[in-house]
């Protein structure tokens, strides 16, 4: 007797990339000793002091229901729309503000929230591993627009010629992961003019669904510009655990501008969804720490400068690498064509990477930068290691 559904079975498609690098060879040699692992955006240090002391300031109760079932905190709406103001210019109402547990959250809720069955969702490849099973499990169509590395940019003709009457959202992860690139104004700016004229043309909105866990992780003192700053039908999706480092402490947003029309509408809709998703709101602990958490972040500085230290290594030893202009990522290709090949060859090296065939980006391979500065030195020679062995292979 099957325990699968066949709906199950065919959402596997979606994620069998992950699921297969995740119970396989490079994966099982996390932890071992020696390891530098590259592989993925988990923390490789402590957690930061302020965000445990956020957390234990807010662990004894103020009152009975402190620990009670909680939906969106007014409290922690309010932090958050004091934040997106100060970042975007526009004067953020809190009660367009939806708290989620993880922008992982964010983006089912906002898929439940405005896709019809049938409806078209455009994303760019390479792209987060979860956009496709997200959005068909909303009952959408997932529809490819691919970004050529090594600069990955935003191709806004094949945008455009993608673009049906049954297009319901185009999806942007800006800053990009995997590529790193924080996609400028005036790119996003011809990005919604494309929208809006789609918009007009079919007599429906074209929502803009703009995911930026990274939006506070930018390098060299480049501006960040949220979508949501020229197109009123942006729904912004954010988590904290980019920021924090904090990925296994679920707390998020989705939120939308208050140049939205109609948005007591939305906001009641988005409720439903979030109820229909499994109550996906964070739990009260994280809503009560927000207004702490959201002073917080990782050094992005000190991030800036591993970037640094890893690309130019990459580099001075014969890899093309890209220099991430955001996240936690950087993109090197690999020197033989089948990158899984190319990662277990780095991981008996003693270094860990996620194969760039797993994010649509064949024949690369993904660099975490949230490895300890440790790692990188001790991961660089692996590197130099298991290339001169592919090359030696290919002679």
């Amino acid at each position: 007797m099957t325990v699968t559904t066949s709906t199950m079975s065919d959402l596997r498609d979606s994620v069998a990339a992950f699921l297969d690098f995740f119970s396989g060879p490079i994966w099982a040699r996390t932890g071992q000793p020696g390891i530098a692992n590259f592989a993925v955006g988990n923390p490789q240090e402590m957690p930061l002091p302020g965000y445990v002391d956020a957390l234990r300031g807010h662990l004894e109760p103020q009152s009975p229901d402190w620990f009670a079932y909680k939906l969106s905190e007014p409290r922690s709406q309010r932090a958050v729309a004091r934040g997106l103001t100060a970042r975007t210019g526009l004067e953020w109402d809190p009660a367009d503000v939806a708290m989620t547990n993880g922008g992982f959250a964010a983006l089912a809720v906002a898929f439940r929230t405005i896709v019809e069955p049938g409806d078209e969702v455009i994303f760019l490849s390479p792209p987060w591993w979860f956009y496709e099973i997200l959005i068909r499990a909303a009952g959408g169509v997932p529809v490819r627009v691919r970004l050529t590395p090594p600069r990955f940019d935003i191709d806004g003709d094949a945008i455009a010629a993608a673009i049906t009457q049954r297009t319901r959202a185009v999806l942007l992860n800006t800053p990009h992961n995997p590529s790193g690139r924080v996609y400028p104004l005036a790119d996003v700016r011809r990005l919604s003019e494309t929208l809006a004229d789609a918009a007009a043309r079919f007599g429906h909105r074209v929502y803009l669904v703009a995911d930026e866990p990274y939006n506070r992780i930018v390098f060299d003192g480049r501006p960040f510009h949220s979508p949501a700053e020229v197109y009123a039908d942006t729904i912004t999706t954010y988590s904290y655990g980019k920021t924090l480092l904090a990925p296994g402490m679920r707390i998020g947003y989705l939120t939308v501008p208050p140049t939205m029309e109609d948005r007591s509408a939305f906001r009641e809709r988005v409720l439903i969804a979030q109820l229909a998703t499994g109550f996906s709101f964070p739990n009260a602990l994280l809503q009560h720490a927000i207004e702490d958490l959201e002073r917080l972040s990782i050094d992005v500085g000190a991030l800036e400068r591993r970037r640094d230290r890893l690309v130019g290594g990459l580099r001075e030893r014969g890899y093309e690498a890209t220099l991430p202009e955001g996240t936690f990522y950087v993109m090197a290709r690999s020197p033989i064509d089948d990158d899984v090949a190319f990662a277990e060859l780095l991981a008996e090296e003693g270094v860990l990477v996620l194969p760039g065939s797993i994010v649509e980006v064949p024949g690369w391979i993904r660099i975490s930068l949230t490895a300890s500065d440790e790692m990188v030195e001790r991961g660089l020679p692996g590197f130099e290691r298991a290339r001169a062995r592919a090359e030696a292979a290919r002679r």
